[in-house]
């Protein structure tokens, strides 16, 4: 009796295979930090100037199909599958109402003349590129608790609520807080001098610096080591979800130890582009469901196939890149060029430009806000459209 009862207790504890689809789908879609990190390495290996590097190169391909393709995949999930249409009456302010009211107010914000709102307008660009930064950075570290989440329910533990809370913490704090941490000491945070240094001062000592780094490092370490602990010990640990925490600490380390700030940049972008792009092809094909409207009848057969959902995100993504770069970066950092030439080098100079920075903010805020709903899994409606993804 007591052999059985020891072999029972051994069986409850041997770790748990779950992964989201299958473990490749997984190492290439939402734990490819895993195999990306060593690869940048290898890529900036010799290297002066990473810009100049194959890791540059590497990022360009990630970029195009992922970068803006991610943006419009909740979109996509709102809009264009059958599963999600009850949830435009019955969560209309969700999906609805305030992704108009973003739109209309940023721009209202950027196009409105200095008569009537008298801020220069590019102190209003200024202004909203800091709460896209506050809300990116949560915005991050909320996927990084939805794929612990996601997990943890593979793993037959979706109710224990003290597991979590912590992952709840460990995305909060190693997912977001850290990582603005190490933007701020490497001076990579967007207009740094206009906010950040006025509030803790611009003149910070090297020594409070290297104490401030060598903390986080030791945070990530201690935080990723009390993850890893309570998941080992658990009666359904779950090999995945110690991946996942792995991934996202090596992500995070890179942010403080990295000799240039892109290679984390690289990291930290394309996991969570992958991931979320990934997501939305599962949700979209997982369910069967009979399409209602028109549009939808069209788009049936694309969402009935994963991979179809992928490949017409990743032609948006490649569309988009021209129209919302003049939002999102500075012309040297640019990638539109690399496709589109003298087109899109004319859009971030031309009389346009304010509205096409209003439509990339209005675009991010809005993908923040949607992201949020189309995977809010604590409501039931969202997890009845989402069945092929959680099921």
């Amino acid at each position: 009796m007591a052999n059985r009862q020891l072999r029972g207790s051994g069986e409850a504890r041997k770790p748990t295979m779950r992964w989201i689809k299958n473990p490749a789908w997984d190492l290439v879609w939402v734990l490819n930090a895993l195999w990306l990190a060593p690869l940048v390495l290898l890529l900036a290996w010799g290297h002066d100037d990473v810009r100049a590097s194959p890791v540059d190169g590497l990022f360009f391909a990630f970029a195009v199909p992922l970068w803006f393709g991610h943006r419009v995949a909740s979109a996509w999930l709102a809009y264009a599958t059958p599963a999600y249409r009850p949830l435009l009456t019955t969560q209309r302010l969700r999906f609805v109402v305030a992704p108009l009211t973003i739109a209309v107010a940023c721009f209202a914000l950027l196009l409105a003349p200095e008569r009537v709102l008298p801020i220069p307008v590019t102190e209003r660009v200024v202004w909203l590129a800091v709460l896209d930064y506050l809300l990116v950075s949560h915005h991050f570290a909320a996927q990084h608790f939805g794929l612990l989440s996601l997990y943890r329910s593979r793993a037959g533990r979706a109710s224990d609520a003290v597991t979590r809370r912590l992952d709840r913490w460990f995305a909060l704090v190693v997912g977001g807080g850290l990582v603005v941490l190490a933007d701020a000491l490497a001076g990579s945070i967007a207009f740094q001098d206009r906010w950040v240094e006025p509030l803790l001062g611009v003149g910070w000592s090297d020594l409070f610096a290297r104490i401030l780094h060598d903390g986080g490092i030791a945070f990530v370490i201690i935080l990723t080591g009390l993850m890893l602990y309570v998941e080992l010990r658990s009666q359904r640990a779950s090999l995945p979800r110690v991946a996942y925490v792995l991934s996202v600490s090596s992500m995070v380390l890179f942010a403080f130890l990295a000799r240039d700030p892109f290679l984390f940049i690289v990291l930290w972008s394309v996991q969570h582009w992958s991931a979320a792009m990934g997501l939305t092809s599962l949700a979209a094909s997982g369910k069967a469901q009979a399409p209602g409207t028109p549009w939808q009848q069209l788009l049936a057969p694309i969402n009935r196939r994963g991979w179809a959902v992928l490949l017409v995100l990743a032609v948006i993504s490649t569309l988009l890149l021209p129209v919302l770069e003049v939002e999102a970066v500075t012309d040297e950092y640019a990638y539109a060029d690399r496709i589109f030439g003298e087109a899109a080098r004319w859009l971030r100079s031309s009389p346009y430009v304010p509205a096409l920075l209003a439509l990339g903010f209005a675009t991010g805020f809005i993908h923040y806000l949607l992201d949020r709903a189309v995977f809010r899994f604590s409501s039931p409606d969202v997890r009845q459209a989402a069945r092929g993804l959680i099921e």
